[in-house]
């Protein structure tokens, strides 16, 4: 079936033998076209089915109530949670929500974000994907005056507003529970270190380590363990150590620590008490898993409400003198069966 052809002015204008720009007047009901024109305009827009282009209206008007997002999986539960909390609010003030997925890949993360340049957005909010590299992509957002803030993953180096979690301190505090419990060896899955957030959880777990007074061995620190088989690739490789560790925290997301728990659960190793497991971001299946997975709860739906409101209350009067600031916002440890020895 042939796709019929969108109706524009142009159409209007020559089925009326009127000139594109009186048509154009008419619909917006200007001063300048007569009454009985402007009733002829919309009745033969009306017949012809003719839908106005809010996006080149809003241009004209120099004003595009669209946002881009940029993140590196839509199918992870928080960055999903974040984009149903952005929506929650830029819905409720007329604004549009463009998503884009890196995919964790750089050149991906250009691509998007010069889409959503093309695409006049007033706002993109970006959390950086894990594959690193030039951000001028960014810089040229900021260039173009379009409003950019940073979420959970950032550049320090530009100078944006950034919503962030406290990710050293809810790491620290996931490893003294683990200490709490009675755990000795306590092993870390970590993420790519030229990420911001996986070098502050590395952070928290070293902190805590030397605040319990034990020592901090590099055979129980897993690099780029940040997926479900690199997290079980690690594990297998911790407990072929001949002191094997008695708890591992996921410290790259609960996809790692359920790596650790199917390695466990087919080598017979009973979860919590021989092994302790605490992953990082509360996603939905940590609640139904044998045993229930501890994790880390980052607030990622009233982060998306922070990060939307942030726009509108901050930024959206495009006032260029306002101070670029950090919002720091405070996870929560989960406390389940995988590390309650007690």
């Amino acid at each position: 079936m042939k796709r019929q052809k969108r109706t524009t002015i142009y159409d209007i204008a020559q089925k009326l033998n009127l000139a594109a720009s009186s048509v154009s007047r008419a619909l917006s009901n200007s001063s300048k076209v007569n009454a009985a024109t402007k009733a002829l305009v919309l009745k033969t827009a009306a017949e012809m089915n003719y839908q106005q282009n809010a996006m080149a209206s809003n241009l004209r008007k120099g004003n595009n109530p669209t946002i881009g997002v940029v993140v590196p999986r839509i199918n992870q539960n928080f960055f999903s949670n974040i984009i149903a909390g952005l929506e929650e609010v830029t819905y409720k003030k007329g604004y549009n929500l463009i998503i884009c997925q890196s995919n964790e890949l750089h050149a991906r993360e250009v691509d998007c974000v010069n889409a959503l340049i093309n695409q006049h957005v007033s706002c993109i909010i970006i959390s950086i994907a894990a594959e690193t590299g030039s951000y001028q992509h960014l810089q040229q957002v900021l260039d173009r005056h379009i409003r950019l803030i940073q979420f959970d993953r950032v550049v320090d180096e530009l100078d944006t507003f950034k919503v962030i979690n406290d990710n050293e301190r809810a790491s620290q505090e996931a490893v003294l529970h683990l200490v709490a419990q009675g755990y000795k060896r306590i092993a870390l899955l970590e993420g790519p270190q030229d990420i911001d957030i996986f070098r502050q959880r590395k952070e928290g777990y070293l902190s805590a380590i030397r605040k319990s007074g034990f020592p901090v061995l590099e055979e129980l620190m897993c690099e780029n363990a940040w997926t479900k088989e690199l997290g079980a690739k690690a594990t297998l490789e911790l407990l072929s150590l001949p002191d094997p560790p008695d708890a591992i925290f996921a410290s790259t997301s609960d996809f790692s620590a359920l790596g650790v728990l199917e390695v466990a659960t087919d080598k017979g190793i009973a979860v919590p008490e021989t092994l302790g497991i605490c992953g990082y971001s509360n996603e939905p299946f940590t609640e139904i898993t044998s045993p229930s997975i501890t994790t880390i709860d980052q607030y990622s739906i009233s982060m998306g409400k922070t990060i939307a409101n942030l726009y509108f209350q901050e930024m959206e009067a495009f006032d260029y003198g306002v101070e670029p600031k950090i919002v720091s916002i405070k996870p929560k440890l989960i406390v389940r069966k995988s590390t309650s020895r007690s």
